[in-house]
């Protein structure tokens, strides 16, 4: 559970970090937002990788692919919001 939080705020910090003067703050808010989502989805994955039954590993597989459906989602509101 530590790696998956350390995952996630590594993921925030990077987001800010890529931060750039020419987005507006609503593009720069989805932009995280998707980043952040992305993380999740990715840990998912990596929780996925270590489960002990194929059930458990199916619904944390399907977790990932709907969180990395959701990140697309709001990257592309962002870039049709302009």
């Amino acid at each position: 559970m530590k790696k998956v939080l350390i995952v996630a705020a590594a993921a925030g910090l990077m987001s800010l970090a890529a931060c750039n003067g020419t987005s507006t703050p609503a593009e720069n808010n989805a932009e995280a937002t998707a980043e952040n989502i992305e993380a999740t989805a990715d840990n998912f994955d990596a929780l996925a990788d270590n489960a002990t039954n194929e059930s458990t590993e199916a619904v944390l597989e399907n977790t990932a692919d709907n969180l990395h459906e959701a990140a697309d989602n709001v990257a592309d509101a962002a870039t049709n919001a302009q």
